[in-house]
């Protein structure tokens, strides 16, 4: 057998493995999970703050807060796989079961806490915000919803996050910022 032979033996090995991993996680998520007390939290908590985010933004920066808060969404959901395929850290009670993410914190909490600091007080120090940011997603976050039962650290600790969460504000700050747009003719 060759190596190429041999690697696409192991892989095609591995892939079956997963999808049927992947059915008994369906199968739990729809006998246990799905209509669910957390279930119902985790789908309030992705679409309700976005209803009050659209009644109560800043009309004139919608554009600039949006393209932030895809940034967010996108590092969000990245680091979030990453994470669970490495074995860090899980979700329990996913408001869809075959995505490795907590779509209330990655789609909803993430991007509109920091759009949400970055409209109030825009002149303001970002590095004071981006350390607040830090400091409550880190340590009061992270913590609620490992007290729910809902996030599960493997190899990970919330001391950890703060640099991350640090960073991704900075960023989003930056991108906010940017006025060099043209109009599409």
């Amino acid at each position: 057998m060759t190596n190429t032979e041999h690697i696409i033996k192991m892989t095609d090995k591995n892939t079956s493995q997963i999808h049927v991993l992947i059915e008994q996680k369906v199968d739990i998520w729809l006998h246990y999970v799905l209509f669910s007390p957390l279930w119902w939290i985790a789908a309030s908590l992705t679409i309700i703050p976005w209803i009050f985010w659209l009644l109560f933004r800043p009309r004139e920066s919608t554009d600039r807060l949006m393209y932030a808060g895809f940034f967010v969404m996108i590092i969000s959901l990245v680091l979030d796989v990453l994470g669970d395929q490495y074995g860090l850290w899980f979700y329990r009670f996913n408001l869809i079961p075959v995505l490795p993410t907590y779509f209330p914190w990655d789609l909803t909490l993430m991007p509109l806490s920091i759009m949400f600091l970055l409209q109030i007080k825009p002149q303001a120090n970002p590095l004071f915000k981006a350390l607040l940011f830090a400091i409550a997603t880190s340590f009061i976050g992270e913590p609620f919803f490992a007290w729910m039962k809902v996030y599960v650290l493997i190899h990970w600790h919330y001391y950890f996050s703060p640099p991350i969460q640090f960073c991704i504000y900075l960023v989003a700050h930056y991108i906010s910022r940017r006025t060099k747009f043209s109009k599409l003719t």
